[in-house]
């Protein structure tokens, strides 16, 4: 059974920095895909950042040049650094691990709240 425990969600103020993190109990690059999505109350969630087994890397817009997605191998522990954080940056964020085998493997992390408001 594959856990995920994300933290360092909270509240900051608009321009402020935070560092999620996701631990997980199994080898993160050992799957094809880990990436950080959010949800917005009321709306979809949404790919933020993602990490290729190629170290290709994805930024949705809206974060490129703001939010940084990395890996340490020795912690199994998947980060997220958010730096001049905005008030739509405000979501649950959650870590995933994605393995694209037969049958695919999918796993979430329980989420962490991320508010932005003065």
């Amino acid at each position: 059974q594959v856990q995920l425990v994300e933290s360092g969600g909270g509240l900051v103020q608009p321009g402020g920095s935070l560092r999620l993190s996701c631990a997980a109990s199994v080898d993160i690059f050992s799957f094809n895909n880990v990436a950080w999505y959010r949800q917005a109350p009321g709306k979809q969630r949404e790919l933020v950042a993602r990490i290729k087994t190629n170290a290709d890397t994805y930024y949705k817009d809206s974060v490129k040049g703001r939010f940084t997605i990395s890996g340490d191998n020795a912690k199994n522990t998947l980060y997220l650094q958010m730096n001049s954080l905005k008030p739509e940056d405000t979501a649950v964020y959650y870590c995933n691990l994605f393995k694209d085998t037969t049958p695919r493997l999918s796993y979430w992390g329980q989420g962490t709240q991320v508010t932005v408001s003065p």
